[in-house]
């Protein structure tokens, strides 16, 4: 047998011992310690110095050694791919190794991922981990990259085919062998080569797999402009390619998460951004600007996200659709798909799964209603749903970025809504099956199957699309935009300009729109399901802004009030995410609309029924303060208006008579500034003091500031707590003015939500913050002295 190359320098033969050799053998005289050996090795990987490489032994001794600790020969496999790899090597011999290799591994990473075995504890030395131990995954790489080598002006090259078998190999170590994935994270020119790799169809498949789980671990974002021609890549992909490349892209253009929850609050963002403000736009600004470049990009995602079934590619082989969903599916999806088939074929008296030749039929035996015969047909449902939520993730993403009103042009103009709408029953919110396909150990109404997730993207693209936006009206059909105008006719106001200026011919068609899709989907929904929170977030964001009478009506009409209250107060709804959803949508749906009062007076006709409704205001105010808000601001329009309509609803709404109650206002006031501080503000609990700030305008309007100011300190008082509340209102008062003067949106979005000039919501915190202790409006008049604490540095480092 010839002698395995030794490593540079060392001397070591086939007769001799190299030092690294004498070590791991315990020295000249010493008893051969296999996990010694591993143990260098281990701390070799990590320092980078020491036994590294199967190339520094001898084949001899890795013979012996294998024969104790069944390595599966392994080793011996690493040290003739090193010698067959060389840069003047024709690989064919290398690639006969890689197949030898290649099966070893891939049956260790199909057991670990259909769980069947736990292959987690290094001390069973699995074949990935003593692949990855003798240098196999650091040797691939190189063998992949030898291709950005050049000898005498000429790059090496090497086969698709041998590129595909190093993938397998690669993602089925990093699949069963911790560290695997963050090493190869860490190697950056590594990486972005691997997008080079692309554009074979051949090595499409296992590269874009290998980056997706890079990606996921890396700790700093990949600048999708550092990769080479990156345009022309995107724009080669076929439709099935550019489904899975979104995939990657999910990872690549969405802000990464510290997951550390200080980091949302208010305090820690504002710095942020004065620290982004220094740096430039983010790597995934960078990135989503990138995609935003390549010409027909939005455009094919659309069209990816509103074909039909029927149009994906229908005519590829049994094998090749099977190869394409196992690449998507975590835990081994299709896997327990076919055992389930099987199993419920085998309890028919059928022997096993068969699947028919093209033009099978009944003649031949196989029935058509054979689940064998149905199930290709439902996993190119499924696998369209998984091309579908990835793209609708990339969607949506580039909705919320800093080319918003682009993306919103684009979306319009590639008519991405109609096409949903299109897609809405048949596959969006299709209907459960007995047979559909989940995710191993989930069911049908899992958060995690892909139909669940499927409608949840869904539904954040719409919220994402409606929000503050004039092409939320694409979500309507013609009749519906007439009905619109038909409502602002009927009540004798203008026109939205908005529907004015809608395209017509970008709308949605058929008999309903997509939000009366929506509405009718989000009635029959059962009380606990996990869409009510998505759903009333994305008929919400239709609502906001500058209110509309027309839209309220248009909803109102539709029985949305009445299916709120009923989910509110009949089912009792326990759910502190739905409730808060569902109370901001009822308050957007009232505002200044006394047509919804009426409704509302009507359905809660009983002192119990409003007694409910009440104790589930006042279990959390964080979730209700929107609400609590919208209705003191209707109050205070409808006391100014001379109306017999409005007057009646005065006289006869429970909810109206009770805000209109002073010590009802102090209460919510109270408790509003009291469940808040500056270092705990994040994007969720802000409302509440905006919405103690709405009380205390109107106050000031009637002339009432002094009062409310005075009540609260008897409160504190009455609580034992003199100056608490007003020190903390006080801090809360002087970040809002940091956080808000610098910021056009959030002040434009609290001016349109209340109808009160941002100018006076800012003259009323300066009044408030007046350091004269002589101003009967500063809040420093009712702070007595020794109790004062209003200087305290709130600012984070």
């Amino acid at each position: 047998m010839a002698a395995a190359p030794a490593a540079a320098g060392s001397g070591a033969g086939r007769g001799r011992r190299s030092a690294a050799t004498v070590a791991a053998w315990g020295g000249w005289g010493g008893r051969p310690r296999p996990s010694n050996i591993l143990l260098q090795l281990r701390q070799g990987q990590l320092t980078g110095r020491g036994l590294v490489r199967a190339v520094q032994f001898t084949e001899t001794f890795l013979t012996e050694r294998d024969k104790q600790s069944k390595w599966s020969g392994i080793p011996q496999l690493l040290l003739k791919l090193h010698a067959t790899s060389h840069l003047h090597s024709d690989f064919a011999e290398c690639q006969n190794i890689l197949k030898e290799i290649s099966p070893l591994l891939s049956m260790e990473a199909m057991a670990f991922v259909t769980e069947e075995r736990k292959l987690t504890q290094e001390t069973t030395y699995p074949n990935t981990y003593i692949f990855d131990l003798f240098g196999g995954v650091d040797l691939l790489v190189e063998i992949l990259m030898r291709p950005t080598i050049s000898i005498r002006g000429q790059k090496l090259k090497i086969s698709d085919e041998m590129s595909k078998d190093c993938l397998s190999i690669l993602y089925n170590t990093c699949v069963c062998t911790e560290g695997v994935t963050k090493r190869l994270a860490e190697k950056n020119d590594f990486v972005i080569f691997l997008f080079t790799l692309m554009t074979s169809k051949k090595t499409f498949l296992q590269t874009a797999t290998l980056i997706e789980d890079i990606l996921g671990v890396k700790k700093e974002m990949i600048r999708l402009d550092e990769v080479p021609n990156l345009s022309s890549l995107v724009s080669n992909f076929d439709q099935q390619q550019l489904a899975n490349f979104c995939r990657i892209l999910a990872v690549t253009i969405s802000e990464m998460d510290t997951g550390n929850d200080d980091k949302h609050t208010l305090l820690a963002k504002n710095a942020q951004q004065k620290k982004s403000l220094s740096l430039g736009p983010s790597a995934a600004e960078i990135n989503q600007a990138a995609l935003l470049s390549i010409p027909g990009f939005v455009e094919r995602l659309c069209k990816l996200a509103t074909r039909k079934v029927s149009e994906s590619t229908g005519t590829a082989s049994f094998l090749q659709e099977l190869e394409e969903w196992y690449t998507w599916l975590d835990n081994a999806l299709v896997l327990d798909a076919l055992m389930r088939v099987a199993n419920e074929e085998s309890e028919h008296n059928q022997a096993s799964l068969v699947f028919p030749p093209p033009g099978a039929s009944e003649e031949n035996g196989l029935p058509h209603t054979s689940a064998r015969t149905q199930l290709p047909q439902s996993m190119k449902i499924m696998h369209e749903i998984m091309y579908k939520l990835e793209v609708l993730y990339v969607l949506c993403v580039l909705l919320m970025g800093r080319q918003r009103n682009q993306v919103h042009r684009m979306i319009a103009e590639f008519k991405l809504i109609p096409g949903l709408n299109n897609l809405f029953d048949k596959l969006i919110w299709r209907k459960h099956s007995a047979s559909a396909l989940v995710l191993h150990g989930h069911n049908q109404n899992c958060d995690c199957s892909p139909d669940i997730t499927l409608k949840i993207q869904f539904l954040r693209l719409l919220q994402s699309f409606s929000d503050h936006h004039e092409n939320k009206y694409l979500l309507l059909n013609n009749q519906e935009l007439n009905e619109l105008s038909a409502i602002s006719l009927k009540a004798n106001i203008p026109e939205v300009e908005a529907v004015l200026n809608t395209d017509r011919s970008l709308v949605c068609d058929g008999k309903r729109g997509l939000l009366t899709r929506l509405l009718q989907v989000m009635k029959k929904e059962p009380a606990e399901s996990s869409f009510r929170f998505w759903q009333a977030r994305a008929v919400e964001s239709f609502l906001r802004g500058t209110t509309s009478y027309a839209d309220q009506m248009f909803l109102l009409k539709r029985g949305l009030l009445e299916h709120i209250l009923y989910c509110i107060v009949d089912s009792e709804c326990k759910s502190r995410d739905v409730l808060q959803s569902y109370f901001d949508l009822l308050g957007e749906l009232m505002k200044f609309n006394v047509d919804a009062f009426k409704r509302f007076n009507k359905y809660i006709n009983t002192d119990a029924k409003f007694q409910v409704f009440l104790k589930q205001i006042n279990s959390s105010l964080v979730d209700s303060n929107m609400l609590v808000r919208c209705v003191t601001l209707s109050l205070d329009r409808f006391e100014n208006q001379v109306d017999m309509k409005v007057a009646e609803v005065l006289s006869e709404c429970r909810l109206l008579a009770y805000i209109s109650q002073v010590p009802t206002q102090m209460s919510f006031l109270f408790r509003l500034i009291n469940i808040i501080h500056v270092q705990t503000l994040t994007q969720e609990n802000v409302s509440c003091l905006n919405t103690s700030l709405v009380i205390l305008m109107l106050a000031r309007r009637k002339e009432r500031l002094p009062l409310y100011l005075r009540l609260l300190q008897r409160m504190e008082h009455s609580k034992k707590y003199p100056g608490f509340l007003l020190n903390n209102f006080h801090n809360l008062l002087r970040f809002w003015q940091q956080h808000y003067l610098h910021k056009d949106k959030d002040s434009t979005c609290l001016e349109n939500s209340s109808c009160i000039s941002f100018s006076y919501w800012k003259e009323t915190v300066s009044i408030l913050l007046n350091p004269d202790r002589q101003s009967p409006s500063a809040l420093v008049s009712y702070i007595e002295e020794p109790y004062m604490d209003i200087d305290r540095d709130f600012t984070e480092e």
